[in-house]
C-alpha cells in the first residue's frame, strides 16, 4: 500500500474536464413556493462528490423556498475499488450530509446493492442515514415489497405525491443479488399502480430508474403538469408534453437538475453542471483524500497513459471506438455508452483515473455489413447530442469514425458486451460476430493509444 502524495491527489481530484453543457449559475430569482434538487446515477463518482454536495448546498442557501433532494438511483459503483474497499465511505457520508441539508428521497437503481449486496440491508443502512427510500422491488425470499413505492412529501404549501420505478433489466443488478429481486415491467407496473401512489390534490413526481424506453411508456399514463425523472441510461435530456415535464440530469455527480415550483403547481427546470475544480465541502474533501490515501495502491496511483486534452464523456467514447477501429482493422468502431463513465483528463491518466473512464473490459469482436444494414445501424448512435425523445433506444453505441469511402461491405468492431446484447445497441439481431485472434482486449486496446 502506497501513500497519496499532494500530486496524486491533485491528479485525482482535479484533473477531468468539466462537462461544458447547460451550465448555470446559483442566482436570485422570484421566490418558488417550494424547490426540488434532481440527482442520478452517480455512481460513487469521488472526482466530483465534494463538489455536488457543495453545488446542491449553494443552491438551497440561495433560496428561502422549502426544498427537498431526489436521487434517482445508482449511488454507488462496484467498479470503483476504492468504493469496494472502503465499503463507501464516502458514498454514506455523502448521503447523510445530503440528508441534513433537505428531505432527502433515494430511488432504488441497479447499483444499489453493489457494496451491500443485501438490498434489505442497504435500505436500512439508508434510513439510518436520514433517507427516505422508495422501490417498487420485491424481496423474493418474503414476498413483500423491500420498502414503500410511494411517499407524501410535505413541502409547505405544495404537498408532492412521489413514486420510484425499478429497472426490470435484471443483468444489470450484481449477480448475488438478482435471485433476491422481484423486479415487474416498468410500464405494466405504473398502469397498476400510479393512481394509487399519486392521489389527487398532491404535485405528481415519478422517479423512474428504468430508462427512457419504459419512460416513453409511463409519460402517458401521468396527469397533465406531473414530473417524470428518468434515469439509469446517463443522459441529459429536458422534454415537456402540455404542462408535464420529463427530465435526465446526467451521471457521475456532473450535472444536477433544479425544479422551482411555482404556487400554482407550474414547473421551472434548469441544469447545472457541477465543476470538479469549483467549491467543494471541506468535510469530504477531508475524507476522499484519507480514503484514498488508505485504499489506493501504487499499481493504481501508476501513470499508464497520456491524454493530449482534456475529453467529454462521449469525446472519450468516440476516441476509444476509433482506436478499436484501428486496432482490428475494421472500417467503424463501435462501444456501448455505458462502458464509459467520465471523460479523460488532460495529461497524465493513472490506473485509478483510467478505470473511472473505460468502466468496463471485454473482448473485441468483429462482423461483416452492407452499406445498408451499416446506415441502419449509424442512425441509432452517438445518442448523446440533442435527440428527439421519438428517436431515443435507452442502450446506445458510440460509433467512430463516421467518413467512409463507398464498399460492397464494412467490417464493424465492437465490446462483446455490445455484441451479446446487440437487440439493445444495434437495433437488431442478425449480426455475427467473430472473436478477435489472438483475443484483444478493450481496455488494453484503448491503454496502446494512450501510451
Amino acid at each position: 500500500m502506497s501513500l497519496l502524495t499532494r500530486r496524486h491527489l491533485l491528479q485525482l481530484l482535479g484533473t477531468v474536464a468539466v462537462l461544458p453543457l447547460l451550465t448555470s449559475p446559483v442566482f436570485a430569482q422570484s421566490t418558488p413556493a417550494a424547490r426540488l434538487i434532481i440527482l442520478s446515477d452517480l455512481h460513487s463518482a469521488y472526482e466530483r462528490s465534494a463538489q455536488l454536495l457543495a453545488a446542491v448546498a449553494a443552491e438551497i442557501a440561495a433560496n428561502p423556498a422549502p426544498a427537498a433532494i431526489l436521487i434517482n438511483g445508482d449511488v454507488f459503483e462496484l467498479g470503483n475499488v476504492v468504493a469496494t474497499r472502503s465499503e463507501g465511505a464516502v458514498d454514506w457520508k455523502l448521503l447523510e450530509k445530503l440528508s441534513r441539508l433537505a428531505p432527502t428521497v433515494l430511488n432504488i437503481g441497479n447499483h444499489e446493492p453493489d457494496l451491500i449486496n443485501d438490498l434489505a440491508q442497504m435500505i436500512t443502512r439508508a434510513r439510518r442515514a436520514g433517507i427516505t427510500v422508495v422501490s417498487n422491488i420485491t424481496d423474493t425470499r418474503t414476498g413483500a415489497l423491500y420498502t414503500q413505492p410511494g411517499f407524501l412529501l410535505d413541502l409547505g404549501p405544495i404537498p408532492i405525491a412521489l413514486v420510484g420505478i425499478a429497472t426490470s433489466a435484471l443483468n444489470t443488478y450484481p449477480k448475488t443479488s438478482r435471485d433476491q429481486l422481484g423486479i415487474p415491467d416498468p410500464v405494466e407496473w405504473a398502469t397498476a399502480n400510479l393512481e394509487t401512489n399519486l392521489p389527487d390534490g398532491n404535485l405528481h413526481v415519478v422517479l423512474s430508474h428504468a430508462g427512457v424506453v419504459a419512460d416513453r411508456g409511463i409519460l402517458p399514463l401521468l396527469d397533465d403538469g406531473s414530473l417524470l425523472i428518468g434515469g439509469h441510461d446517463h443522459l441529459v435530456l429536458e422534454h415537456a408534453e402540455g404542462k408535464t415535464r420529463y427530465v435526465h440530469t446526467g451521471s457521475w455527480s456532473s450535472l444536477i437538475t433544479v425544479v422551482d415550483i411555482a404556487a400554482d403547481k407550474s414547473l421551472s427546470l434548469r441544469q447545472v453542471a457541477v465543476d470538479r475544480n469549483g467549491a467543494a465541502d471541506e468535510e469530504l474533501t477531508a475524507l476522499i483524500g484519507a480514503t484514498f490515501a488508505k485504499h489506493l495502491t501504487a499499481e493504481e496511483l501508476a501513470i499508464v497513459g497520456i491524454s493530449p486534452t482534456a475529453q467529454t464523456l462521449g469525446e472519450s467514447a468516440r476516441f476509444a471506438a476509433a482506436t478499436l477501429a484501428a486496432a482490428a482493422g475494421a472500417d467503424v468502431g463501435f462501444i456501448g455508452h455505458t462502458t464509459f463513465g467520465t471523460g479523460l483528463p488532460s495529461g497524465e491518466v493513472t490506473k485509478y483515473v483510467f478505470d473511472s473512464v473505460v468502466r468496463f473490459d471485454g473482448k473485441l469482436v468483429t462482423t461483416e455489413v452492407d452499406r445498408a444494414t451499416l446506415d441502419q445501424i449509424l442512425a441509432i448512435t452517438n445518442q448523446d447530442g440533442d435527440i428527439p425523445l421519438a428517436a431515443r433506444t435507452g442502450d446506445f453505441l458510440y460509433a467512430s469514425p463516421l467518413e467512409l469511402a463507398d464498399k460492397p461491405t464494412y467490417k464493424l468492431v465492437t465490446n462483446d458486451w455490445s455484441a451479446t446484447n446487440q437487440k439493445s445497441y444495434f437495433g437488431r439481431e442478425d449480426l455475427e460476430f467473430a472473436e478477435i485472434e489472438p483475443v484483444t482486449q478493450v481496455k488494453a486496446t484503448v491503454l496502446v493509444a494512450l501510451n
